[in-house]
Order: C-alpha cells, then sequence, then structure tokens
C-alpha cells in the first residue's frame, strides 16, 4: 500500500525504554509512530483495556487514519512488516469486537473492519443520506422544455454555433442529471466536465417554473479549483451556442470553496453554519474536483443538501484523492457498479489535449506500462522524457527562465502578466522535503535568483515571488489553494496579488500569513490547476509517495507540454503501485442496490 504522507522517522527509543508489551517492535520497525502508539495508549488507558493485541489493532487503526483509509482491514496488515509477528486475523478481530475499547463506543467492528467510531459514523451517515436521495421519486421534468434546451445546449456536429464538436456524451450526461437528485459526473481532463455543468445550468433554468429563478452554487474543495471552475464556466458562457440569455446565467455563477458554501464556524473545525437543521438553499449544487474530497467534508455536505436539490459531483476518479481520510469519490463509482440505476456518468472522449497527452495518460491510468515508457521516448513535440539527467544542471534553466519572466513583469508593476507567466510554467515534485522536495527546488530558485543579481542574500519579500495559500484565512478573503505573485507598485511597496473566484485581491504582504513560495509545487498542491507546461520531478523508484494516482494527476495538470524528469525504473513503479485506502463504503453502496425500496 502506498501511504500519502512524508515518510518520517518513525522510530522514538522513548517507546522502546517504557514499553512492556512488546508493542515497541512495532514502532522500531517503522510501522507505527510514537504518536500511534502514544494515542492508542490513551484510548485504552481511558476504557480501562489492558490487551496488547487490542491496543496493537488501535495503533493500527489510528495509523490508517493518518495514512488517508477510513478503517483497517486486519486480513491484510501483515503485508506491512511480513517478519514480525501477527495475531491470527479472524481470532484478533473477535478479541477488538469484544474488548473494553468496542464495549465503550472507542472502536467499531462491522463486516470485518475497525473504525475509529467518528469515522464509522460519517461513512454510514454518507450511505444513509445518498440512499435517502436515491429512493426517492425522480424529479419532474417539462419534457418539451427538456429537449429544446438539450438541442440549444449541446447542438448536433454541424448544428449552428456547434461547429465540427460532438455533443452527445455531454448532451446524455446532462440529461441524466436533468432526471436525477443526484449525479456523480466522471472523466478525464479535457472530456467536457465543464461543458456538462454548463450546459445543465441553463437546460434547468428552463425548467424553473412560476417565474422562479434556478438558484445553483458552485463550489470546490480549493480556492484554486474554485476559481478554476468559475473560469470554466465563464469561457463556456461565450461559446456561440448559447443564446444571450443562457450567457447572462453563466455569468452571473459564482464560484467558492466548500467551507464558504457551508458557512465556516471558527469554534469548529469540522461543523458549519448549515447542517441537518439549517439546510442550503439552492436547487443545484455542483461540486468540482470531487476527488479532493474526503469522508468527513462529504458527510457535512450531505447532510446540509436538501434531499430535492440536484448534486452534481464532479471529478476524476484515477486522481489523487484527498489529504484527509477517504476516497469517496473512487467509492461511489466502485459502489455504483452494481446499481440498475447507477448515477454515475462517464465522459470517455477527451477534446483538451493533442493524442499525445491525452494518450499517454489513458495508458498510465490503464497500467499499460510498456507503452508509457514507449510514449514518453517517442519524441511528439508535447512530451519529452529526461532519462537519469542530473536534475539541477537540467532543471536550473527551465525554473530560471519561468521565473524570470515572472519577476520582470512583477518589478514593472503589471499583474496581469505577471499572473500569465505564472502560468505557463510549474515543476511538480512528489516530496515536500527532500533532494526531490518543492522546498529544496523553491530555495535553489531563489539562491539562482540570487546569484544572477549579484547578491549573496534573497529576502523573503520580493517583486516576482511566487505564492500559495495554504489554508484558509476568512479573515483576509484568501482560501486554500488559490494562487498569486508579489507585485512592485510605482512607489516602490510590495503589494501581494491573489487571483482567486473573486478575482485578484491586492494585498500587504504583512497580512499573509500562511503562504509559501511556489518555484516548485507538489502534485497534491496542484489539484484543480492547468498551465501551460509542467515538469514532473519524480523522486527514487522506491519513494512511498510515489503512485500511479500521483503520476497521472501531474502529467495531466499540462495544457501543452509534459515533461518527465526521472528514470524509466521510477516510471515504472509510479505506473504500477495504486493507492489503496481501506474503507467500506463502496461496498455499503453495492449492498444498498440489492435492498429493495421498502426493506430494512
Amino acid at each position: 500500500m502506498t501511504e500519502l504522507f512524508e515518510p518520517v522517522d518513525l522510530y522514538d527509543h522513548r517507546v522502546a525504554e517504557a514499553d512492556g508489551s512488546g508493542l515497541a517492535a512495532y514502532n522500531v520497525a517503522g510501522v507505527l509512530t510514537a504518536g500511534d502508539l502514544q494515542i492508542a495508549r490513551r484510548i485504552a488507558t481511558i476504557c480501562d483495556e489492558t490487551e496488547p493485541e487490542v491496543v496493537l489493532a488501535l495503533a493500527l487503526t489510528v495509523r490508517a487514519v493518518r495514512d488517508g483509509s477510513v478503517c483497517l482491514d486486519l486480513e491484510h496488515v501483515a503485508d506491512m512488516a511480513p517478519d514480525l509477528t501477527w495475531p491470527e486475523p479472524g481470532r484478533w478481530r473477535e478479541s477488538v469486537a469484544s474488548s473494553r475499547i468496542a464495549v465503550e463506543g472507542a472502536v467499531v467492528v462491522d463486516e470485518g473492519l475497525v473504525y475509529l467510531d467518528r469515522y464509522h459514523r460519517l461513512e454510514l451517515a454518507v450511505c444513509a443520506d445518498l440512499d435517502v436521495r436515491a429512493r426517492r421519486t425522480p424529479p419532474k421534468v417539462d419534457e418539451s422544455a427538456l429537449a429544446a434546451a438539450l438541442d440549444r445546449a449541446f447542438p448536433s456536429a454541424g448544428a449552428p454555433g456547434a461547429g465540427t464538436r460532438d455533443y452527445a456524451e455531454q448532451r446524455r450526461a446532462a440529461e441524466r442529471a436533468a432526471r436525477s437528485w443526484t449525479t456523480v459526473l466522471t472523466g478525464g481532463p479535457g472530456t467536457g466536465k465543464t461543458t456538462t455543468v454548463a450546459g445543465l445550468i441553463c437546460v434547468l433554468a428552463d425548467q424553473a417554473r412560476d417565474g422562479r429563478r434556478l438558484s445553483v452554487a458552485l463550489a470546490a474543495p480549493t480556492g484554486k479549483a474554485a476559481a478554476r471552475l468559475q473560469e470554466s464556466v465563464l469561457e463556456e458562457a461565450r461559446d456561440a451556442r448559447f443564446s444571450d440569455e443562457d450567457r447572462r446565467r453563466l455569468r452571473d455563477m459564482d464560484a467558492v470553496t466548500l467551507h464558504r458554501l457551508l458557512g465556516w464556524r471558527p469554534d469548529n473545525a469540522t461543523r458549519f453554519r448549515h447542517d441537518r437543521g439549517n439546510r442550503l438553499k439552492y436547487d443545484l449544487i455542483v461540486v468540482d474536483e470531487s476527488s479532493m474530497v474526503e469522508l468527513t467534508m462529504m458527510a457535512r455536505l450531505l447532510e446540509a443538501t436538501r434531499p430535492d436539490c440536484r448534486l452534481v459531483l464532479v471529478g476524476d476518479p484515477y486522481q489523487l484523492t484527498s489529504v484527509g481520510a477517504g476516497a469517496v469519490l473512487g467509492d461511489l463509482v466502485r459502489g455504483y457498479q452494481a446499481h440498475v440505476s447507477s448515477p454515475v456518468v462517464t465522459l470517455e472522449t477527451s477534446h483538451r489535449f493533442g493524442d499525445e497527452i491525452g494518450a499517454l495518460a489513458r495508458a498510465v491510468r490503464e497500467d499499460r506500462v510498456d507503452e508509457v515508457v514507449e510514449r514518453l521516448r517517442s519524441g511528439v513535440p508535447a512530451i519529452e522524457f529526461v532519462e537519469d539527467a542530473a536534475p539541477e544542471a537540467f532543471l536550473r534553466d527551465l525554473v530560471l527562465t519561468s521565473a524570470r519572466e515572472v519577476r520582470a513583469a512583477a518589478e514593472r508593476g503589471d499583474t496581469e502578466a505577471a499572473l500569465e507567466a505564472l502560468d505557463r510554467h510549474r515543476l511538480l515534485c512528489a516530496h515536500r522535503e527532500g533532494p526531490y522536495g518543492v522546498t529544496h527546488w523553491n530555495r535553489a530558485a531563489e539562491a539562482w535568483l540570487a546569484e544572477e543579481a549579484g547578491s549573496d542574500h534573497w529576502p523573503l519579500w520580493y517583486a516576482g515571488r511566487p505564492l500559495i495559500v495554504t489554508s484558509n484565512d476568512y479573515a483576509v478573503g484568501v482560501y486554500n489553494g488559490e494562487t498569486g505573485v508579489v507585485v512592485r507598485r510605482d512607489d516602490g511597496v510590495l503589494r501581494a496579488k491573489i487571483s482567486g473566484s473573486e478575482g485578484v485581491r491586492d494585498l500587504a504582504t504583512t497580512r499573509l500569513v500562511d503562504v509559501d513560495t511556489m518555484h516548485a509545487l507538489t502534485v497534491h498542491k496542484s489539484q484543480g490547476s492547468q498551465v501551460d507546461e509542467v515538469t514532473v520531478l519524480l523522486p527514487p523508484w522506491d519513494s512511498r509517495l510515489l503512485s500511479r494516482e500521483l503520476f497521472y494527476t501531474a502529467i495531466t495538470r499540462a495544457r501543452r507540454v509534459v515533461r518527465v524528469v526521472g528514470s524509466e525504473e521510477t516510471v515504472r513503479s509510479a505506473v504500477r503501485r495504486r493507492v489503496q485506502r481501506a474503507s467500506g463504503l463502496a461496498a455499503r453502496l453495492a449492498h444498498e442496490a440489492e435492498t429493495p425500496v421498502g426493506s430494512s
């Protein structure tokens, strides 16, 4: 199983010295951190639990959540360290199920999986809310108005406004969404997901009755993803196929983060103003980049969404999953496979890329590793494979060229040009730290800039410093994932220009706290964005962060050119290794498909 977080020094000598139960061996082997064991011991003490194998299961469950899983599957635990002694899974499961920590409600054993109580309740809530929505009578539609709106928003090839493009896939998806309370719209980059969303908004607006205006919310997990969604909808609004009224509707759309949609509360990090007792008012809620939505946030979204509001979850299940626990979009796709009336609609045909990048992405996604290597070495203009090069020697010119363009525009006070230059090239890394991490390459870029300027010191704030916001700051009005650049005003004062769904915000640099330099960016942080050229720096083949999902996400950030720096061994390792997250949601959804309406 690949892990989501950075490798750390897992061995804490204090655990070994203080432990008398034998559990320290799992810490020494790197299976558990000191923190995992300390949390487990604290809970066990509160519950008066003394059985070592039960405490071990609890510590492993804590670790599982830290690594992005919702629960722990005891059947496969031994695979992590086959040389260690492990309890027999069946007996171990029974011991945990009958233990004091289970009796006291700290953990739950359900369908053979071990959950921390909170995540068990969240998973049940998500499944129950989706089931309620699935069992409702489908929304009524005016068939003649629907047909006319579909013809307008998704014209046949050759029709006025359509050109040569075929909208058949998007039309079918929008029609399904118009007839459903819940839709899971999936597809790779460039398959027309935003085209479908824009058309769906116009189609449903025509269904509004009695002079009512369709109330729509567009949302995404991060500020950058929300800004990108809004930009994409505005781009669609300029399409010739839409009427003037359609364009007005689409231009009026504002995309926000999920935190803003649900109503952030300063007194509670996991609860919001909108919940089951104070539902959102909207007729249609569209959530883009849903692969990034963790279980907790999905539960909060569903409880705040009225059952008679159409909910459209948009995303690519092959991308990296959420930073928090859960892989909800992938669970929905797998769980609904057994449903006769599945809400999952998949767009297959890519319109964004040339054949080269799209074909490479499909080969990665479908585990055709020999083809991936062949396409990387094909020599086509859109793909470059830099094998076994010294990364610093190769990356210096690329990074400096981009940094110079941004800096030149920022020094002359041209914010628009600086932001445009920022999105021409991006260096993506798997790691945050180490020789293949963004911290190293951000420092290297600034050292190179200082060297060019003949300085041995580079300040924290400088014209052309590329920025990424790392957490929501509601007081300032900047949100996680938004990007920007430091620009020099005519009077010489440095200002931070942050680009988001609300436009470009002009802020004093002293008001920004949670921001990082962005000459290089982690692949995780790049989700929800697109740039002209992407350079992917792959870590060594045995990196625990290397995975197919990470590689696929990285190369699909590119609009025109993708450059991969690494070895064939690393590429093969990336394509073959999947991110695996334990969850019971897919199985629960599949079971619901077998349960007739009215059954308990």
